[in-house]
């Protein structure tokens, strides 16, 4: 439904097309939408769970930042800056890039047809999605609509949630949070249509970056489960058993029970699939999961029989493997698969949780674990939590010296998300505290201030400035980008903030 009540089609929603990404304004529409819990992925599927030993589930991840490099400093896709300046770096690879985005289009119909029964798990970044329609690439838009929106593809494409720009959790600002996973959700429906956005359940967290600050933590899961989302794909060593042990080798391949308790005791928790190993993009592009599923047995949860799962996510783009090897690597183990007939699945997260669940295992079986350093913290805090109980056992802690941290922990934990850019978390933190000064006793006057322009434009600029790129690249280029849409974006607040003003003494 759109804003004004009226049905809205997939094919109405991908026509819109804005200088503007759609980023806020339906907040309670969505959050109502996604909230109907009644199962949706298992109407599709066509598997049965008595009948599957171990299945693999992969994910391929999409992402390109928003960057004040167009003409005049305008707001452009990396993409599009890469086609513009294709002597620089690798920016020769633009529209190899450009055809790694839709070519699942071509893949999943050509091995259905070869009688193959392939899964797929998508993750783009808001970002992407915006610059790709504003770049005008209808292949790419029409591609991912047909991967959204078909019918058929339902049973095969599962889409996944995300931050609408490529932010990282433990160090965005906790009331961010939920705006960046809201505007992804407003970027989504806008291009697929709410039918479309309806589908998607599991979230994957940028870098898979999992906060273990526990009020961060606590801020996030309740978040996710605000906005409707049921599991989270989660990096096995970014989470702990709750006696502080890593995972052992079987847990790995079970659904898990991730739950948070913030510093004055309060408790959440949500459904994590565990994604194992590295980041080597080479686990999905040669398709590991799926020999590494085939030599896995059914295990016990308790006294019940379930099928294992290998979970895998790699960058679909990045690098010679993923734009060369994966299309017939993928094709390869899928034709496998159906020749084997041993029991080996492609399975997506959502429809094996869904099966799961209609087999009467809910959630509530599953193993119970936490983000690292949980065990370490809580022991230190004693019985009773409080804030300043909390802060005093994390300095503590910390002067110890002895590894303890409270970053949290990604699939890039030779890098660090906070070290070394104050230049950039300092302008992030300020413009954040700012925007929400100047809005949020707006907003909750009068809920319709998120769809007006002066709040989307200050909200885009909160949202880019906390693109993850602005510190993976290290300090240059990509840090004067920051400082720009930082600018940006302390402009749009003070001319908000006359506004505003003007508007009380009138």
């Amino acid at each position: 439904r759109d804003p004004g009540g009226g049905s809205r089609s997939c094919r109405e929603a991908g026509a819109l097309m804005t200088a503007r990404p759609p980023i806020a304004g339906r907040e309670a529409e969505l959050q109502t939408l996604m909230r109907q819990d009644a199962p949706i992925w298992r109407a599709h599927s066509n598997l049965a769970l008595d009948r599957i030993r171990s299945g693999f589930a992969c994910a391929l991840h999409m992402h390109q930042p928003t960057i004040p490099a167009g003409g005049n400093g305008a707001l452009i896709s990396h993409l599009q800056y890469m086609f513009e300046h294709q002597g620089e770096g690798d920016n020769h690879n633009a529209e190899p890039f450009a055809h790694c985005y839709r070519r699942l289009a071509d893949l999943i119909p050509q091995l259905i047809s070869d009688g193959c029964n392939p899964r797929i798990m998508l993750d783009y970044s808001g970002n992407l999605l915006w610059g790709v329609e504003h770049m005008g690439r209808t292949d790419i838009t029409a591609s991912l609509r047909h991967l959204a929106c078909d019918p058929v593809m339902q049973r095969h494409v599962e889409w996944l949630g995300t931050f609408w720009s490529h932010a990282v959790a433990p160090s965005t600002p906790i009331p961010d949070l939920k705006l960046q996973i809201s505007a992804w959700q407003h970027q989504f429906a806008a291009l697929f249509g709410t039918e479309a956005l309806q589908r998607v359940r599991g979230f994957s967290p940028p870098e898979m970056h999992l906060p273990n600050h526990p009020d961060t933590l606590y801020e996030f899961i309740s978040a996710l489960k605000d906005c409707g989302y049921r599991w989270l794909l989660v990096q096995e060593h970014s989470v702990e058993t709750l006696s502080g042990e890593p995972l052992s080798q079987s847990q790995k391949y079970l659904p898990n029970q991730l739950t948070a308790r913030n510093s004055s005791g309060d408790t959440v928790s949500i459904t994590a699939l565990i994604k194992t190993q590295g980041s080597d993009t080479k686990l999905v592009g040669q398709m590991q999961p799926c020999y590494e599923a085939l030599g896995l047995q059914r295990q016990q949860l308790g006294d019940i029989s379930i099928p294992s799962l290998v979970s895998q996510i790699a960058d679909g783009e990045n690098g010679g493997v993923m734009m060369n090897e994966f299309p017939s690597a993928f094709q390869q183990a899928n034709q496998r698969i159906r020749d084997d007939g041993n029991d080996c699945v492609a399975i997506n997260g959502s429809e094996y949780l869904e099966l799961l669940d209609a087999a009467g295992i809910g959630s509530d079986r599953f193993p119970v674990i936490q983000a690292v350093q949980q065990q370490r913290l809580w022991a230190a805090v004693g019985e009773t939590p409080t804030p300043e109980a909390v802060q005093t056992a994390i300095a503590s802690l910390q002067a110890a010296g002895d590894g303890f941290s409270m970053e949290g922990a990604s699939w890039t934990n030779n890098l660090s998300w906070v070290q070394g850019y104050d230049n950039v978390l300092e302008p992030m933190n300020q413009l954040s505290a700012r925007f929400h000064q100047t809005f949020d006793q707006q907003v909750a006057a009068d809920p319709a201030v998120t769809g007006t322009l002066a709040y989307q434009e200050a909200l885009l600029h909160l949202l880019l400035l906390e693109t993850s790129c602005f510190r993976y690249w290290g300090q240059g280029t990509w840090t004067d980008y920051a400082r720009t849409i930082h600018q940006r974006g302390e402009a749009q607040l003070t001319g908000s903030t006359v506004q505003a003003t003007h508007s009380m003494d009138r």
